[in-house]
């Protein structure tokens, strides 16, 4: 079964506390849902028109675990707390297997 990847690059942080009580509640999201954190705010180099911003990757034993992860009511609260705080690109993307 292919896995299921979350990866999200915050092209610009508004509210950084707004940013740090999202990051608590979907910690607990993710952790429930069993995804892994592998990569947070690491180094990063960007190429084309790449962002070197804030990126994170998260594993999920498949794609669709990571979908309902992302559409549990507990992401969906913390969701809520981090509002319009960032601007990012958040995007689901399936392993190969």
């Amino acid at each position: 079964m292919a896995k299921g990847y979350w990866v999200s690059v915050y092209r610009v942080i508004r509210d950084p506390e707004r940013l740090a009580a999202y990051d608590e509640l979907a910690r607990v999201a993710v952790q429930a849902g069993g995804g892994r954190l592998l990569s947070r705010d690491g180094r990063v180099t960007a190429y084309e028109q790449g962002v070197a911003e804030r990126t994170i990757v998260i594993e999920f034993d498949s794609f669709e675990q990571a979908v309902a992860t992302r559409e549990s009511a507990a992401y969906q609260e913390a969701l809520a707390a981090l509002g319009d705080a960032v601007e990012r690109d958040f995007r689901i993307v399936e392993g190969l297997g």
